[in-house]
């Protein structure tokens, strides 16, 4: 699927505290399309902090979501991207009034599943989130790449 570039595409990515995989996803989105894509993420019942292992897995790829703080989605923010992304199969957004953008859910790795915990669930997560990201990005932002 091919989305309809705006002069700076903006996506927003959610998942339900913004202290994990909604925040993993823009880190790596921003450390891949620098400033060409406008970045967004947000939590549809937002945690109080970002968790240390997420945080910790993204620096080691050289993105960085350690100043991040778990916002609230609002409806100004719904109307204002070109994109929204769900992480994970429990936040749900209802499209508003004035929303245009797409809105799709990535069914992401889930490491603990089959037993796998710690650095190496968060690494996997990590991983999985970027393979999404960067295809994303080359439909958001094709001359970046």
């Amino acid at each position: 699927m091919s989305i309809q570039p705006s002069a700076t595409p903006s996506v927003l990515f959610v998942c339900v505290k913004n202290g994990g995989k909604s925040q993993m996803a823009a880190a790596l989105m921003r450390h891949h399309a620098g400033d060409t894509v406008a970045v967004h993420s947000a939590g549809t019942r937002p945690g109080s902090s970002i968790n240390a292992q997420s945080a910790e897995a993204i620096a080691e790829v050289g993105a960085d979501m350690s100043t991040a703080v778990p916002q609230p989605v609002t409806p100004e923010l719904l109307r204002s991207v070109d994109q929204v992304i769900l992480l994970g199969g429990e936040a749900v957004i209802e499209p508003i009034d004035g929303m245009t953008a797409p809105v799709t859910t990535w069914l992401t790795d889930e490491p603990s599943q089959r037993g796998i915990e710690g650095m190496e669930r968060m690494r996997l997560v990590r991983d999985d989130i970027d393979v999404r990201v960067r295809a994303l990005l080359d439909d958001l932002a094709p001359s970046v790449r």
